[in-house]
């Protein structure tokens, strides 16, 4: 019960009094004289104040306060072991206030103690955190580590560079991008490229005592060209529950090989046009066989040993130019015997063609580009099946010379083999949506070729692509050390499952939260007045991750009002060249993606982001939490519910105050001394939360 609900009890116990007084009076007044009715009915109604102020000193002493008192408890206990209890009231209640305040006196030095061995403890820990802290921050490469189902666990910042998201041009104070723990990595990369990596590594590492390690190269969501050397990480059970990613940037030399394959082809072009004009030449020579033939046979010669130099040379042009093209595809070492059972697989499970592997040579390696190859052989197995009724294939795989050929095999030797040559040149179309490229693409990128043959004797024909061979360099199993951390980890998510639909069912301290804050031109969303600041913070696996954050100024295209300038600081000239609220919002929308929203007073924050829907297309459908709600089911016989007050009484330091990256990690910090709080109330669960928090007094606000 809160203030509120006494002060309704005090009235309603007054209308009582009231009545019985009035009724008594109904009786006794007929019986008495004009004089005596006077002071009866003064004697009454100072009896009935009396009486009223009474009752409500009395519940306000004992009552109200006992409640005090038991939040404050609880507060102690739960979230802030230093604070105390205010002495006030009756006798009784102030030594009771007193007790408290001595027992928390003695809390506090228990848990003070308690911190003071494990931080003594984990002091070792702490120097090996911070050893490989700043040995991942120099690293050039990117490094990340996943757990199995793709959620990031470990990120340096060379891979937050790499990956995130380009701000706007103007969006200068966006940090931390899209890569952040527990975020997906198939967000930032290829879902088919690492999902075909990792199921080929798991069946390698089944089969042999090491674990395989994969290479392959990926275009990010940011249209950078990655290099990805991707390494199981093996349970203590040794089967694979995540994986290490090291990416190197090859964007820009990607670049540099295209300008250099662009001008060799220049000079290709070239040479080609000198040997023409040469050959020109020495038909014209022949055309006047009057000529001095001295002179004519030097020329001869001359000009026939030149176009041989230029054959030569344009031989050489042509060959550097192949290899130098066909560096730019990563191709990865793997045993043949694991490139057909990853065909099968895939023929099997997703087109349901019955796929059978013919006996092949033992640890023959070749260096491919797998998932290419597997890919161009569910598009072929598909096209048969389609056209010709097929719904059986057979893959196989021999050496020859230094290179090995790989068949997919069919019973029918009668199909349309012009047909069958015209399907080299047509872009793969695949489930998966493999970018453009045709199988003689692929050929070209391994150095082989490509054809389709019929075996009459057999009764089958057959796509034949050439492969190269190699031999193996020794592999390592890559291991993880628990406790030697960088800044941006979190290896308890090896324990947690992946996002779920069912998010009201899921405890509040299992959740990912964005908690925001803006900043605006006034007070009044409805009539007109804009954001001219977002900030935003995410909360992992009960951690406030202050790397994480998103801080963006907006340019509001109005005026500000000067009440409003007072309080956050931000003069117009700050604004004038920042981005607007359509290009910021996206940002801003994609950071918060699958998370639980927090803000304080969060019904005025929605409203602005809700009254942007129509010029922007956004509309935010995250479940969402207020601390200002949430502080109200906790504390309802305390005063004040405002940041400060609330930071007050958990014991929260307030820095950055009215700045809206300050005000989300301030409200931040408050959420998560609320969770153990809530809990203590039995509210566990998100649902739990937001049904709590809209039974009182504050959820009727609106803007």
């Amino acid at each position: 019960m809160n203030r509120q609900q006494f002060e309704s009890l005090l009235i309603l116990a007054g209308i009582v009094l009231f009545g019985l007084g009035f009724a008594l009076a109904a009786l006794i007044l007929p019986r008495l004289t004009t004089e005596r009715v006077t002071v009866v009915l003064a004697v009454a109604m100072l009896l009935l104040l009396a009486a009223g102020a009474a009752f409500g000193a009395f519940v306000r002493a004992y009552v109200y306060g006992a409640r005090r008192l038991t939040e404050a408890v609880k507060l102690i206990m739960a979230a802030n072991s230093t604070h105390r209890v205010k002495v006030a009231g009756p006798v009784d209640t102030q030594q009771l206030a007193k007790a408290i305040n001595g027992l928390a006196e003695r809390f506090q030095t228990l848990q003070d103690d308690k911190a003071a061995q494990v931080q003594q403890a984990r002091a070792d820990l702490e120097e090996e955190k911070n050893r490989l802290a700043a040995l991942m921050s120099e690293l050039s490469e990117g490094v990340l580590v996943c757990n199995i189902e793709g959620r990031i666990l470990l990120y340096n910042q060379r891979a937050g560079q790499l990956l995130r998201q380009p701000p706007d041009s103007q969006a200068t104070h966006t940090v931390g991008g899209f890569v952040g723990l527990g975020r997906s990595i198939f967000g930032l990369l290829d879902r088919n490229v690492i999902t075909h990596a990792l199921e080929e590594l798991a069946y390698r590492h089944e089969k042999q005592s090491t674990a395989p390690v994969s290479h392959f190269v990926a275009t990010a969501t940011n249209g950078q060209l990655i290099r990805v050397r991707l390494a199981p990480v093996l349970a203590q059970r040794q089967e694979i529950n995540g994986f290490i990613l090291t990416l190197t940037d090859i964007t820009e030399q990607s670049r540099t090989s295209r300008r250099r394959d662009m001008l060799l082809q220049s000079l290709t072009e070239g040479i080609r046009s000198s040997l023409a004009n040469i050959r020109a030449a020495i038909e014209t020579i022949e055309d006047y066989p009057e000529m001095d033939t001295a002179k004519l046979g030097q020329l001869r010669k001359v000009i026939y040993d030149e176009s041989l130099t230029l054959s030569a040379r344009v031989n050489q042009v042509t060959s550097d130019y192949d290899a130098d093209l066909k560096a730019d595809w990563q191709l990865e070492e793997m045993l043949g015997s694991d490139l057909l059972w990853a065909i099968q697989r895939r023929l099997e499970d997703k087109l349901e063609v019955s796929t059978a592997i013919e006996a092949q040579e033992e640890n023959l390696w070749l260096k491919v580009d797998s998932y290419a190859i597997v890919q161009a052989s569910a598009y072929l197995a598909r096209r048969l099946k389609v056209e010709f009724g097929l719904s059986e294939v057979t893959v196989r795989l021999k050496q020859t010379g230094q290179l090995a050929a790989y068949d997919l095999v069919w019973p029918d030797d009668r199909v349309d083999m012009d047909l069958l040559w015209s399907w080299q040149h047509q872009n793969l179309i695949t489930d998966e949506a493999v970018p453009a490229v045709t199988l003689t693409e692929i050929a070209e990128r391994h150095g082989g070729e490509v054809w389709c043959q019929a075996d009459k004797a057999a009764g089958t024909a057959y796509f034949r692509l050439l492969l190269p061979t190699t031999q193996p360099k020794p592999t390592r199993s890559v291991q993880v050390v628990p406790h030697s951390r960088p800044e941006y980890y979190d290896f308890d998510l090896f324990k947690q499952s992946g996002p779920q639909p069912e998010l009201d069912q899921r405890p509040l301290a299992e959740l990912t939260y964005t908690v925001f804050d803006t900043e605006t031109t006034g007070m009044d969303p409805s009539g007109g007045d804009e954001i001219i600041s977002i900030s935003a913070v995410r909360i992992v696996n009960g951690r406030l991750l202050r790397q994480e954050i998103l801080d963006q100024l907006v340019d509001p295209r109005r005026s500000l009002s000067p009440d409003s300038i007072s309080i956050h600081g931000i003069l117009p000239e700050m604004l004038a060249k920042q981005p607007t609220i359509e290009q910021v919002l996206p940002l801003f929308f994609h950071f918060t993606e699958g998370t639980v929203l927090v803000g304080h007073n969060a019904a005025f924050d929605m409203r602005l982001l809700e009254l942007k829907e129509a010029t922007t297309g956004l509309t935010f459908t995250n479940p969402v939490l207020d601390t200002l709600l949430l502080s109200a089911v906790i504390h309802l016989n305390q005063d004040g519910h405002n940041l400060e007050a609330i930071a007050g009484r958990l014991g929260i330091n307030i820095i950055g105050r009215h700045t809206s990256l300050g005000d989300a990690i301030l409200t931040g910090e408050i959420f998560l001394k609320l969770i153990p709080l809530l809990a203590e109330k039995g509210i566990v669960t998100l649902k739990d939360a937001r049904e709590a928090a809209q039974e009182t007094y504050y959820a009727r606000l609106s803007y």
